[in-house]
């Protein structure tokens, strides 16, 4: 699932000063750490930075705010698909690497090594 020449341009606020930018983030998710599947970590995300605080509401006691910009998450096979996605529609972002798991090959006889 993504965004692949739709041709649409999202809106920019109207409180935006001419050269400045909305910001979003542009990372590759972890993997979750009840589940030992990677399927969700192989795409990348664009998402908005958020406008406004987030508060509770005074009646129910929900947490909310009225930047719609957070309800938005773009998924894209790749980095480079992402960061085009920004450039062609004046998005300021910022990339954030994933952390590079690091495998430590073990073996089950280990476990029962007396280590002194």
């Amino acid at each position: 699932m993504g965004v692949v020449g739709t041709g649409l341009r999202l809106a920019q606020p109207a409180d935006l000063q001419q050269g400045e930018y909305m910001r979003v983030r542009v990372y590759q998710p972890a993997k979750t750490a009840v589940q030992s599947g990677r399927r969700k970590t192989k795409y990348w995300i664009v998402e908005y930075e958020p406008n406004e605080r987030r508060e509770p509401d005074r009646l129910i006691g929900w947490i909310g705010s009225g930047d719609t910009d957070q309800q938005l998450q773009l998924r894209f096979p790749t980095r480079e698909a992402a960061i085009d996605y920004c450039e062609r529609n004046n998005l300021d972002y910022v990339v954030r690497e994933p952390h590079r798991r690091v495998v430590k090959p073990k073996s089950y006889a280990e476990n029962f090594i007396s280590r002194l």
